[in-house]
């Protein structure tokens, strides 16, 4: 069988659709990743024994399982726990971006640890000697420092996300991988098709560290080793 090439440049509309949808779950992910990050990474290096507690085993399930399982998890518990007798429109997507932003919650909380824990003690030391309080300390001395050392590593988790978003193919979200392959079975054309679609994985990667190479120079990471 040949391969037609032009199944996958009639398709391009499709597929640009597709990789903006792409694009809005990841973002999306990543954002409610960055909220559960940042709280659970000061819940684990809380002196609370419970919070502490509770912020591991988070930490540790979704870093330890599968995203694929943790998908077909939420797309199925969060009608039980709701008591919803009836999915509404759109389901799949609420569920795909709660997993996804779940998982990426657990990777960010450890990031966002690292990085609070690299910034030098004696910080802390001095603004609780000028009369801030821990969490005025936490809030304006370390945090704001911390936010620049980690932007390259959410760079990386960002990329990382966006390239495990195809899983949610697995529940009808018509993501960039979930169209190729609709097209791929319509035109008998998989070669082609996937080769497209890893293109645009790759054109959005390189833009991503692109942009995540620029807010690290422009936030001047550099100036604070």
């Amino acid at each position: 069988m040949g391969l037609n090439w032009n199944a996958a440049i009639e398709s391009i509309p499709v597929l640009n659709r597709a990789a903006l949808l792409t694009l809005e779950l990841t973002a999306g992910a990543v954002a409610i990743g960055v909220v559960i990050g940042l709280i659970m990474a000061l819940g684990r290096l809380s002196k609370i024994t419970i919070l502490r507690g509770a912020a591991i085993t988070y930490i540790d399930f979704f870093r330890g399982t599968p995203l694929l399982v943790q998908i077909f998890l939420v797309y199925f518990l969060i009608p039980k726990l709701l008591h919803w007798q009836e999915l509404p429109d759109n389901y799949q997507y609420i569920a795909g971006i709660a997993a996804m932003g779940l998982n990426s919650g657990a990777y960010i909380a450890e990031i966002f640890r690292a990085g609070i824990q690299s910034i030098d003690r004696g910080q802390t030391e001095a603004a609780r000697s000028l009369g801030m309080t821990h969490s005025q300390a936490m809030r304006h001395v370390i945090l704001p420092q911390a936010f620049k050392r980690v932007i390259p590593p959410l760079g990386n988790e960002f990329i990382a996300l966006l390239k495990d978003s195809s899983l949610l193919s697995i529940i009808a979200i018509e993501e960039l991988f979930y169209s190729s392959k609709i097209i791929a079975g319509r035109t008998f054309q998989p070669i082609p098709m996937y080769i497209a679609a890893a293109l645009y994985y790759l054109v959005m990667t390189q833009l991503i560290s692109q942009w995540v190479a620029y807010m690290e120079r422009r936030l001047g990471k550099n100036d604070l080793r």
